[in-house]
């Protein structure tokens, strides 16, 4: 996905950060329910051992007292009622999370398992709102004294309890003698607001955490980005410097196992310069005596064939040689004059009649080993005039990096072959003869030394026609 981190270390502080807020906001969750239930079982105390007492003195009264006693008891925000129905049953089935609770507290303010019955109530449902009895005088009792009881009035609320900010309960408990009293009762939600206390521990351990995590995370990561740059390093330099086996037992075994690879890549390259460069070097003796013998041939015509097979012979050595030379790569880096080298290049191919044509400038040096570029250049420029009679190379110099592109006018290259030719003797020339198809080591020189420098060689088609050779080279 897009949206996800390309580096390891973004995608581990990605999971870390999104893992600390899905645990602090269930954290906080939990303590919020736990909180609102501690609270509404606290503010919740007092009513309900209010209602237990009168319960218990309702009990000890006969019908007649107890209705002068209710009448005296029916103060807001507490209304007390003997003439209100008993809920139904599946009414009181469908109990909501405080609901239970405050009949939890209630029971055990009771003391006892009579029936009871519990219905949060919204303001519009209240008994003297809904008409479950209550006369005229009971609303005028309650927005009366609304002012005088003691609750919280938000700005700009209605008249009555429009600005209470609590909970409403619609209670009824079955006295002994099986008649039932019912209370409408007010519970206040007294800390309704986030306490600032808790907000502020999750957000320091959540800072704390995340940067611990951080710290973590890049202390894991660092060894597989310096393995990552040595890696890198090794496809510039294969004797560079052999990484540091140090830190924990898995990065020392990496380290340890990069670090004998590259001494295994170095000897194995090593051996193979050493066999080449010995076999090149040894054909040159055979060649030299050949040479000679031809000189001696009466036959003209097969002398100048046997002097021209072994000067194919020769140029394959030469090459092969430079091919060797280009693997190594051992000089050390100079600024080079990119347009001074091919200026050069071009005057060498104008004295042999060939059209060279250079375009664009190099704004700075670029730093490298002069001979191999020259070399590199050289067999671009020689592959263009072979195959497309002309060359013509543009130079395009940015902060980051040169490229020089070596258009020229020939009939083009399969695309399936435009990688073949970057093989060791690939030629597109079925003939094999070197008069049109060269031997096969040019580009792979050439795209060995751009590698050596840490650039790319890359062939494309012209939609105009012809090849086009991009040398991209990074500028440190």
């Amino acid at each position: 996905m897009r949206l996800l981190p390309q580096s390891l270390f973004g995608r581990l502080v990605l999971v870390l950060f999104g893992g600390l807020i899905v645990a602090q906001l269930l954290s906080a969750t939990i303590n919020f329910v736990e909180r609102d239930r501690l609270l509404l079982r606290a503010s919740g105390m007092q009513p309900a051992q209010r209602i237990a007492d009168i319960v218990r003195l309702l009990d000890s009264l006969s019908a007649a007292e107890r209705s002068r006693i209710v009448a005296i008891l029916n103060v807001p925000p507490q209304v007390v009622s003997l003439d209100i129905v008993p809920l139904a049953a599946e009414e009181n089935t469908e109990a909501s999370f405080h609901s239970t609770m405050f009949t939890s507290v209630l029971r055990n303010a009771l003391g006892d398992e009579r029936p009871i019955r519990v219905a949060e109530k919204s303001r519009a449902s209240l008994p003297w709102q809904s008409g479950y009895g209550y006369g005229r005088h009971h609303r005028a009792m309650m927005e009366g004294n609304d002012a005088t009881s003691g609750m919280h009035r938000s700005p700009g609320a209605g008249g009555g309890m429009g600005g209470m900010s609590g909970k409403f309960f619609l209670t009824q408990v079955r006295l002994q003698d099986g008649s039932w009293v019912t209370f409408d009762t007010y519970v206040p939600q007294e800390a309704a607001s986030l306490p600032m206390r808790l907000l502020l521990t999750l957000t320091v351990l959540l800072l704390a955490v995340l940067l611990i995590s951080f710290v973590a995370v890049r202390w894991i990561t660092h060894p597989l980005h310096v393995l990552a740059s040595a890696a890198d390093e090794l496809g510039k330099d294969i004797n560079r410097s052999p990484l540091p086996e140090e830190g924990p037992s898995e990065v020392k075994r990496a380290a340890h196992a990069f670090n004998t690879m590259q001494t295994r890549l170095a000897r194995f390259i090593q051996d193979r310069s050493r066999i080449l460069t010995a076999m090149s070097h040894d054909l040159k003796t055979p060649i030299t005596r050949m040479r000679l013998r031809a000189e001696l041939l009466e036959d003209e015509d097969l002398r100048s064939r046997f002097e021209k097979d072994l000067k194919e012979m020769e140029v394959m050595v030469a090459q092969t040689l430079d091919f060797m030379r280009g693997l190594e790569g051992n000089e050390t880096p100079q600024p080079v004059d990119i347009m001074a080298l091919l200026e050069s290049l071009q005057a060498d191919s104008r004295e042999m009649g060939r059209d060279v044509t250079i375009e664009g400038c190099a704004v700075a040096p670029y730093v490298g080993i002069a001979p191999l570029l020259k070399r590199c250049l050289s067999n671009l420029l020689d592959n263009a005039i072979l195959y497309g009679r002309q060359a013509r190379v543009v130079v395009e110099d940015t902060p980051q990096n040169l490229t020089l592109r070596i258009v020229d006018q020939g009939p083009g290259i399969a695309e399936n072959e435009l990688e073949k030719v970057f093989e060791p003797f690939y030629r597109l020339e079925a003939s094999r003869s070197r008069e049109t198809g060269g031997t096969g080591l040019g580009l792979t020189i050439a795209r060995n030394i751009a590698q050596t420098h840490g650039g790319e060689l890359s062939l494309r088609n012209c939609a105009q026609g012809g090849v086009e050779a991009v040398l991209s080279l990074p500028r440190k």
